[in-house]
């Protein structure tokens, strides 16, 4: 069933799931770096948290603002689906009992991001708008 005033609204919506979930991603990060807004319980850092955090760092920060969003998407969602077999998959078999839904709801929804792309507001396509009007005045 089509929903016509709702489907207006998918580059806003699109917009909306990217700057959330990236700055969701960016929470995972603070935790590890900085223990805000919570403690992680998993420290000091092993090199391979380390190397999660700044994917999330900055994927996050990337997907945030909407720059090379396709290209962090999916290297966030590749980092989520390792994180989730190597975290999470050993402990059990339901994700709800080994506390893995985030981890595959984040490598689902990065994978999207990565075919659909940023969608509206995003600073790719204010850079690409002034750039492409700049070019039509010089015709």
């Amino acid at each position: 069933m089509e929903i016509p005033w709702l489907a207006r609204w998918q580059p806003q919506l699109l917009a909306l799931l990217r700057i959330v979930t990236g700055l969701l991603f960016i929470e995972h990060a603070t935790v590890k770096f900085w223990a805000f807004p919570a403690p992680f319980p998993m420290l000091p850092l092993t090199p391979m948290l380390t190397a999660a955090a700044v994917i999330e760092l900055i994927a996050g920060l990337l997907i945030t603002i909407g720059v090379f969003t396709r290209l962090a998407a999916f290297i966030a969602s590749g980092e989520m689906a390792i994180g989730y077999f190597m975290m999470h998959a050993p402990q059990g078999f339901w994700p709800v009992v080994i506390k893995g839904e985030a981890a595959i709801l984040f490598c689902f929804v990065f994978l999207y991001l990565a075919a659909a792309g940023p969608g509206a507001w995003s600073l790719h396509g204010a850079l690409f708008r002034s750039r492409m009007s700049s070019i039509e005045r010089f015709k």
